[in-house]
């Protein structure tokens, strides 16, 4: 198991010793995660890695998943679609469904000092608030720019009910009651996804796909979901083969929470299969290695998406050094900046363009790559995430507007 010790020779020993100095601050203190997925996105594969690394320092951490039958999720993400600014038609029946759902897995939960919800699947568990009290803190993982009136309407009575609501971007805060906090996510740089490989394994990695790595590769790795555009990424790749000889990637998995995953591969496929040059990978939930690998061994690394919480995949190529391009989404120019530390895109053409201009320009790609490995260094790596939620947990327990640590 990774230990807090371990990031000392990544983010120094400065960094490593403060978060020991603010956890012992929550001695005595409970901190409940509660999401609704186990295995599969973001929020997940957080949690994964940062619920050890706070038991290690010290707190009292734990994680609980919701529990949610085919129609609780499938409203679900209608409302992720909705909050995205997709126009979807909820129905009163729905929200109703969704309500009793949450009160249904809040009755056979019990709650931590501190209770931290992920993402609106499980928002309603506020109201266990009037029975118990406690301190509850509301995460949004979504790109809340532009959210369909109507669910966020129903959700925001919930929202406002928080103690604090936290977003992963500026652009994401909206008019509420409570005080509201400005955390990114990160990666973990010790993880199978992202840390250091040998030639030999990236090597059998992209045997074992049959792709070939004496010519250029251009790599998305993200889920199945039509709000990260793969039909427009195999758009862009044969406007950009039209130039410039390549290969395309398209590699992910799915989440529990996700019904639309199996829909989106299948067209997905059907696109693919016209090119022998296309490789469609759909990876199962421990495929963290292949993942690393694929980013690892890519000449260009991609992530199109339409809409985007933040894209820790941006932030993973970015630490392997890989020039990238994303699109200009979300939070994902808090990780690039254009021209500098990788590309960021608004259309198809456009990332066609630069497709081409990478593989062509390896000495300018690579710079890209070496400056955006550093801006994740200094900003997006799970040691500052960690100390921003455990600065905000304190603040949770403060009873002046000063706390001496």
């Amino acid at each position: 198991m990774t230990t807090i010790d371990q990031y000392i020779p990544i983010v120094g020993q400065a960094t490593v010793s403060e978060l020991y100095q603010l956890a012992r601050h929550l001695e005595g203190k409970s901190v409940q995660n509660i999401n609704s997925t186990a295995v599969g996105g973001g929020v997940a594969e957080i949690l994964t890695r940062m619920i050890p690394l706070l038991k290690h320092l010290g707190v009292n951490a734990s994680w609980d998943v919701i529990k949610g039958d085919e129609r609780f999720f499938s409203i679900t993400k209608k409302f992720h679609n909705a909050l995205h600014g997709v126009s979807v038609d909820v129905s009163d029946d729905e929200f109703e469904y969704f309500i009793a759902m949450n009160r249904h897995n809040a009755e056979e939960m019990t709650f931590a000092d501190v209770v931290f919800v992920h993402d609106p699947q499980p928002i309603v568990l506020i109201e266990k608030r009037k029975e118990l009290g406690r301190n509850w803190v509301w995460r949004c993982h979504i790109d809340f720019s532009k959210p369909g009136a109507r669910v966020w309407n129903f959700l925001q009575q919930y929202v406002n009910a928080y103690d604090a609501a936290v977003f992963s971007a500026p652009s994401f805060a909206r008019k509420l009651n409570i005080p509201q906090v400005l955390i990114a996510p990160s990666i973990d740089p010790l993880s199978d996804k992202n840390r250091e490989l040998p030639d030999e394994t990236i090597n059998e990695v992209f045997e074992r796909f049959g792709i070939d790595r004496s010519r250029p590769i251009v790599t998305q790795i993200s889920r199945f979901d039509y709000l990260k555009d793969p039909v427009g990424v195999i758009k862009a790749y044969k406007l950009a083969k039209k130039h410039v000889d390549m290969q395309l990637v398209l590699a992910g998995g799915g989440a529990t929470d996700d019904p639309e995953g199996p829909a989106i591969m299948a067209q997905v496929q059907e696109e693919a299969d016209k090119d022998k040059d296309v490789f469609v990978l759909f990876l199962p939930p421990s495929s963290d290695i292949e993942i690393n690998a694929l980013q690892r061994g890519s000449t260009v690394v991609l992530q199109k998406s339409l809409k985007e919480g933040f894209g820790l995949t941006v932030s993973e190529a970015l630490w392997k050094g890989k020039p990238t391009i994303a699109g200009a989404v979300g939070g994902i120019p808090l990780q690039i900046t254009h021209k500098y530390s990788g590309i960021l895109t608004h259309s198809i053409e456009g990332t066609a363009h630069w497709m081409k201009h990478l593989i062509n320009e390896p000495e300018f790609a690579n710079a890209l790559g070496t400056r955006g490995r550093e801006h994740i260094r200094n900003n997006f790596l799970i040691t500052r995430h960690i100390k921003d939620y455990l600065l905000l947990f304190l603040s949770l327990f403060r009873n002046n507007d000063v706390e001496y640590l």
